[in-house]
């Protein structure tokens, strides 16, 4: 089992059909620090592939993380095959700063 702490969180990924879901969690305490998903972006940018659509789930992840303060952490698929919007979520989450 993987497990984050409040300097190392771990990045886990959910997907569903409709929608891509990520967030950064600190088991340690129980807490979610920083959270993103595909339901926030805007309608121009929901045109796109759902696999593009996961990697600005990942870079506006990273983003929250670096305002945060949150430089590295540990990626969890939760389950999933890593390929798709699950590998997606990791690139965009690297291209905004966040390091694995």
């Amino acid at each position: 089992m993987i497990n984050g702490t409040a300097k190392k969180p771990r990045l886990s990924v959910f997907r569903s059909n409709n929608a891509v879901y990520a967030q950064l969690i600190d088991d340690a305490n129980m807490k979610t620090l920083v959270s993103a998903s595909s339901k926030l972006l805007t309608v121009a940018e929901k045109k796109q592939p759902k696999t593009a659509e996961a990697e600005m789930v990942g870079k506006m992840l990273g983003e929250k993380a670096k305002k945060t303060g949150i430089v590295e952490a540990v990626f969890d698929r939760g389950g999933y095959k890593f390929h798709g919007r699950v590998k997606a979520v990791k690139e965009g989450a690297e291209k905004a700063g966040l390091k694995f």
